[in-house]
């Protein structure tokens, strides 16, 4: 219970933050998307199925504030966190690299299911327009910053583990 609602604190103050500041510091009409950053490291620390539900909650709660359908974005969100947490095994939690990679590319599939689901059925079909003006720079800011909000995430992470594994030692029986 407790992890489910620091991770819900998380995606408030994530939609509060990128609704806000993140608009401040846009380059060229430019918004990293730090949502994906904290479904993917949620995903990478926790694994597929709390990466699903968190994608869940960050697409929900993108649907609400600024989506114009309940529940577009949150399917797209479970099913990158569910990729996203398959490759949680085998992985040194302490290297940036793996989690930067990750939101780079997920951000890029993210935005061309997007675009695939969205404006191409409108009639919009310059998807390389698209991906080089739009896609490659919002993937390469997200992925900047994906190292200052993986950092804290970890952190978050550890402290949150931490308190488990005391309580579940505070509870065990010994034999």
């Amino acid at each position: 219970m407790r992890r489910f609602l620091i991770t819900m604190l998380i995606l408030i103050i994530n939609i509060i933050l990128q609704s806000t500041l993140f608009n401040l510091i846009r380059i060229h009409s430019i918004i990293p998307n730090t949502a994906l950053v904290v479904v993917v490291s949620m995903a990478l620390l926790r694994g597929s199925p709390e990466g699903c539900l968190t994608g869940l909650g960050a697409g929900l709660l993108h649907d609400i504030f600024f989506g114009s359908s309940l529940g577009y974005y949150a399917v797209f969100g479970m099913v990158l966190g569910y990729l996203a947490g398959k490759f949680n095994h085998g992985f040194y939690k302490e290297n940036y690299l793996l989690p930067v990679m990750l939101c780079f590319f997920s951000t890029v599939i993210y935005e061309s299911m997007i675009f695939l689901t969205g404006p191409f059925f409108y009639g919009y079909l310059n998807y390389p327009y698209f991906f080089i003006n739009l896609i490659l720079p919002e993937a390469v800011y997200t992925a900047v910053l994906a190292i200052a909000i993986y950092r804290i995430l970890f952190s978050v992470n550890e402290h949150i583990e931490k308190k488990e594994k005391y309580k579940r030692k505070l509870f065990s029986i010994k034999k």
